[in-house]
């Protein structure tokens, strides 16, 4: 009798791939983790790697030897592997479009040639700078000049999506493509930049809760618990193939009020310190030519529709920021 079909995650290291890779393993899954670990943690598998059914692979996909035959015996691919946080795309550009590109083709190519059905997950970064109220899946996409580093990201992902679609048109690859927006919870590190942990610690300890810009720029915030329900039914969910949903909470606020709320949900002495753009992301020393602002642009808002993924998967994220904050402080 031949073993039960695994599936792969790669990224799984990370801090969403972590959370999925638990949630997989406890719904009897057997699970391969394929990352590099140069912004994932082994430390965030420490629950995983007590169980049999799974196993850590310490590479780049594209290093993986067995790939092609890994890729053939599993009944689905999770690709979570990316770069994380805006900090970290300013500062490494270049990084982030290769790796990005070459490490998703060569996925999506085994992947087609064995027709096992992958998610790719992609980013709200790549509705770049549209001024609309709410973003959906079939809106136009607005991205800001190459001068500008941290729409690299935006475009990389974007090229993701594309070639993965046109595996899905041209080599009938079972591929869903899902846009997060911002994800927090447990075990989040604000060590790339990410806005709600890097508040927490500074609450925590006292410290200013340092808010870039003047703070009126807004965002939604989605626990990792509810984008990991949402990737798993979508999985599971075959009319999904071929399509692009966004995940991600809608509660908007701004970061400004973020920083109050975090403050007074933990009884926090701390206080708020206003941080211009240009000190919060200084120019490289490539990029000595170039103004503060044409270095790094922010987006004013950042709030997701999400009534496609309700209507195939029956789910839409709905924690409130209130318990989102206080899950992800303890």
């Amino acid at each position: 009798m031949s073993s039960p079909k695994h599936i792969i995650v790669t990224g799984g290291a990370g801090f969403i791939g972590a959370h999925l890779v638990e949630r997989l393993l406890h719904d009897g899954k057997k699970v391969i983790v394929i990352d590099d670990l140069s912004t994932g943690s082994p430390d965030n598998l420490a629950e995983a790697k007590i169980h049999a059914r799974f196993r850590l692979i310490h590479s780049k996909i594209s290093s993986v030897a067995e790939l092609p035959q890994l890729v053939a015996e599993a009944e689905f691919i999770f690709h979570l592997a990316a770069t994380v946080g805006v900090e970290l795309v300013v500062k490494s550009a270049l990084h982030v479009l290769e790796a990005s590109f070459h490490e998703t083709q060569v996925l999506l190519r085994a992947a087609a040639q064995a027709t096992t059905p992958i998610l790719l997950t992609s980013s709200s970064e790549v509705y770049g700078k549209s001024a609309k109220p709410e973003f959906g899946e079939e809106d136009d996409l607005l991205i800001g000049p190459p001068g500008q580093a941290r729409w690299s990201y935006a475009c990389s992902k974007l090229t993701d999506e594309f070639l993965a679609l046109a595996y899905a048109r041209e080599k009938g690859l079972p591929v869903t493509i899902v846009r997060l927006f911002n994800t927090v919870g447990p075990r989040q590190t604000g060590r790339y930049g990410m806005v709600l942990p890097r508040f927490i610690a500074a609450a925590k300890t006292g410290e200013p809760l340092k808010v870039f810009g003047d703070g009126t720029q807004s965002r939604c915030f989605c626990l990792v618990h509810d984008v990991v329900e949402a990737l798993v039914r979508l999985q599971q969910c075959a009319a999904a193939r071929g399509e692009i949903f966004n995940i991600g909470g809608t509660e908007e606020i701004s970061i400004i009020e973020l920083a109050k709320r975090v403050i007074g949900t933990l009884g926090s002495s701390s206080k708020i310190e206003l941080v211009p753009y240009a000190k919060a992301y200084p120019t490289s020393p490539g990029e000595t030519g170039l103004s503060h602002a044409a270095v790094f642009e922010d987006m004013r808002r950042r709030k997701p529709l999400v009534e496609k993924l309700e209507r195939f998967v029956h789910f839409k994220p709905q924690t409130t920021l209130g318990e989102i904050i206080r899950v992800t402080a303890k």
